[in-house]
């Protein structure tokens, strides 16, 4: 991940980076470090990624959820 997909991630989620820092358990001069470099370490990468990989989740389990009421719902109306 690049400091500006990192940017762009932030931007997108409406955090700041020190709660995304907080997030990822990093510190929030990390975050400020990296992008000023322009690059992540590996670790923080890694970290940021599996917090996206969590919010997708969360968003399918949202979806599932859904679904489950409505059919619950239509499965009761019989």
């Amino acid at each position: 991940m690049t400091a500006d997909e990192l940017k762009a991630f932030c931007k997108e989620r409406n955090l700041t980076y020190k709660e995304l820092a907080e997030i990822i358990g990093n510190s929030e001069a990390t975050i400020h470090s990296a992008i000023a470099k322009g690059e992540l370490s590996v670790p923080m990468s890694k970290s940021i990624q599996m917090y996206q990989e969590i919010l997708a989740l969360k968003e399918q389990l949202k979806d599932y959820a859904e679904l489950k009421s409505v059919l619950k719902k239509a499965l009761q109306d019989k």
